[in-house]
């Protein structure tokens, strides 16, 4: 059967390429996945079967119950002081869904989006799937992975309609200080621009560091879509919902177009994410202090390694090594750890240019695979 054109030329990234082949590799460490090994709670559980037993088993609002939406609120004004109202959100399937309803519903053909680099992969994809342009903004190390204000200058055009960011960042781990995000602000008002912030590991910050919510600098909450959702915070991937904070009438594109896509999102994983949003804040601070730990001991064990160097954990659970002191491409690290050590990383060539003599390591593993891993890589690093 022929496929579509705009589909015959398209190959599996980097990411996806080593998801394949750690699939067929059933003994290997698997640190490439970003994903909390810890599973959902059992009241929570309780909450979604609970749900099922009342009868919530037909058709959901399109927007999202208000309940659900009411604790989304909730807990963003309780952790970050970010007030909004309920019509303000929309329940989606999934975090992953959030920019595709928004690119459909803000983007015109031929429109640009900046891309920090380096980027989640999909956003590129999503951006193009909406008749958008991705343009790919460098980054460095030393500047958090934060874009410079000049280099956005530099590759605004008339163009150009929004921005993407993503702090703490996938796949960096790091996050950009109050004195960078109110740059953008200042750039994103001036050249009447919107932006999607991706803000999923809000509940993961490490030493000493505090989440910033973007839209809430002056004049940020009217040109904001804020993504979130209870996969990381709340160990519920699998339940599939995530949530987005925008002003009105971009709320009612998005359930537009989210209703002839699934007609609405899943009845018991919106009681049982309504529960977990309103009754576990306690839970999330103590997965949020073991990933912290387990951040700080391999963070120690990669700077001990040949070749390799670690910034400090900022958010998230990712690290993000520099690998160029090994000689190997971050594609040739990846592919001959996985082959050598069973060792399973992701290239950070896979997230854009800037990201290029990186891994990310996503630190989801128990402390003891995590240090059998590092003991592996060590050994492999030795051997360069």
């Amino acid at each position: 059967m022929e496929l579509a054109k705009k589909f015959s030329v398209q190959k599996p990234s980097g990411m996806i390429r080593v998801f394949q082949a750690i699939e067929k590799m059933p003994d290997v460490l698997n640190l490439s996945i970003g994903e909390p090994d810890f599973v959902t709670e059992p009241d929570i559980v309780d909450a979604g079967a609970k749900g099922a037993k009342e009868g919530f088993t037909h058709y959901p609002p399109l927007q999202g119950f208000l309940e659900t939406r009411e604790a989304a609120c909730a807990y963003w004004e309780r952790h970050h002081g970010f007030k909004a109202s309920p019509d303000e959100v929309c329940i989606s399937v999934g975090g992953l869904h959030i920019p595709w309803l928004a690119f459909g519903a803000l983007l015109n053909p031929g429109d640009e989006i900046m891309l920090i680099e380096p980027y989640f992969t999909p956003y590129e994809a999503q951006i193009r799937g909406n008749g958008g342009v991705p343009v790919a903004i460098k980054t460095r190390e030393e500047n958090n992975f934060a874009p410079a204000i000049e280099d956005l200058r530099a590759a605004w055009s008339p163009k150009t309609r929004g921005i993407i960011l993503n702090f703490p960042g996938n796949p960096s781990g790091r996050i950009a200080t109050l004195k960078q995000l109110e740059e953008i602000a200042s750039f994103v008002e001036e050249k009447d621009m919107f932006v999607l912030s991706d803000e999923i590991y809000e509940s993961m910050i490490f030493n000493g560091k505090k989440h910033i919510c973007f839209a809430n600098i002056p004049g940020m909450k009217e040109r904001t879509l804020l993504a979130s959702g209870v996969s990381k915070s709340h160990c519920m991937t699998g339940w599939r919902i995530g949530y987005v904070f925008a002003p009105k009438n971009v709320i009612n594109t998005m359930c537009v177009l989210s209703s002839v896509q699934t007609y609405g999102v899943n009845t018991l994983s919106q009681k049982a994410a309504a529960y977990a949003m309103n009754t576990q804040d306690e839970k999330v601070k103590e997965r949020a202090k073991i990933f912290g730990e387990r951040m700080k001991a391999v963070e120690a064990r990669l700077n001990a390694m040949k070749g390799v160097k670690c910034h400090s954990a900022e958010g998230a659970f990712y690290l993000f090594p520099d690998i160029t002191g090994t000689g190997l491409t971050s594609e040739e690290f990846t592919w001959k750890l996985l082959d050598e050590a069973h060792v399973g990383v992701l290239p950070g060539s896979a997230f854009g240019q800037s990201g290029e003599g990186y891994i990310r390591i996503a630190c989801t593993l128990s402390m003891e695979n995590l240090m059998k891993s590092m003991d592996k890589m060590e050994e492999f690093c030795k051997s360069r």
